[in-house]
């Protein structure tokens, strides 16, 4: 689907990759309807994006309400006429060794990065199956093919939404709505000093939001269903070829970079 035209909604777009990508889609032609917490931050990227694509509109709206989520969708099809793209963008991070993580950590992170985009979908695929057409793009991540230490909630949350996304690509074959997986890997955004979160340990580098939203831009015009960006697809095959190394590996890691606190042996 060329997105020159299309009218395209994107979620988490106050910043980082949804911004990123709302102003492609925009400069590529399309009408973006933006949806995020902070109204001031949105209000700046629909600046940007009214220059290029005067439809577009923005949404303030929680994505831990995953009601709110649901509603969004009504909201901009009715707005727009009709929804050609929706972007599962916004994710929280969620730091914090299981044996710290509170019930009402995982919940909410659950609510954000699963339970929300799931509702989207499903708000979003009605209208598209009666109009024929649509495409569904879900931004889960590397840690959603592959358990990082201290981060079992966000790894949990995106796992969920990979395995939903393939689902959701098999009981949509051939019916005119097309599915696309993303996963991104460590990327320069916000998700790595926000609080409420136990310092991050990787430390290396991180590809620019752009260069994911381009990627994703381009996934939407291609035909596969999945997108490491960038690609760490070698990484995930020996995870799943040889676990147990990948496991010993990982945790040898974390505790080169001092997080043993995360990755302590059992007594």
């Amino acid at each position: 689907m060329h997105v020159d035209g299309a009218n395209v909604l994107v979620t988490g777009a106050s910043s980082g990759i949804g911004e990123a990508l709302a102003l492609e889609l925009a400069a590529r032609g399309a009408t973006v309807a933006l949806a995020a917490r902070r109204r001031e931050r949105l209000d700046a990227v629909l600046g940007r994006c009214l220059d290029r694509a005067p439809g577009s509109t923005r949404y303030v709206v929680d994505l831990a309400d995953p009601e709110a989520a649901e509603a969004l969708v009504a909201s901009a099809w009715d707005d727009l006429g009709h929804l050609d793209v929706v972007v599962n963008n916004a994710g929280a991070p969620m730091r914090r060794s299981v044996r710290d993580l509170t019930t009402a950590e995982l919940q909410r992170t659950m609510a954000v990065n699963f339970e929300s985009p799931a509702r989207i979908c499903l708000a979003a695929l009605g209208p598209m199956l009666d109009r024929g057409r649509g495409s569904i793009v879900n931004v889960s991540s590397f840690g959603g093919r592959a358990g990082i230490p201290g981060e079992a909630a966000y790894c949990a949350s995106k796992f969920a939404l990979a395995g939903w996304t393939e689902s959701l690509a098999l009981d949509l074959w051939d019916s005119g709505v097309e599915v696309r997986l993303v996963l991104p890997g460590a990327v320069d955004t916000e998700i790595w000093d926000q609080p409420g979160n136990d310092e991050p340990d990787y430390d290396g580098d991180l590809a620019p939001a752009g260069e994911v939203a381009a990627g994703i831009v381009a996934a939407i015009e291609g035909d596969r269903f999945e997108h490491y960006l960038p690609d760490l697809s070698d990484v995930a095959r020996f995870k799943a070829d040889a676990i147990e190394d990948y496991l010993a590996g990982v945790v040898a890691f974390a505790r080169s970079r001092g997080a043993d606190r995360e990755v302590r042996p059992p007594p």
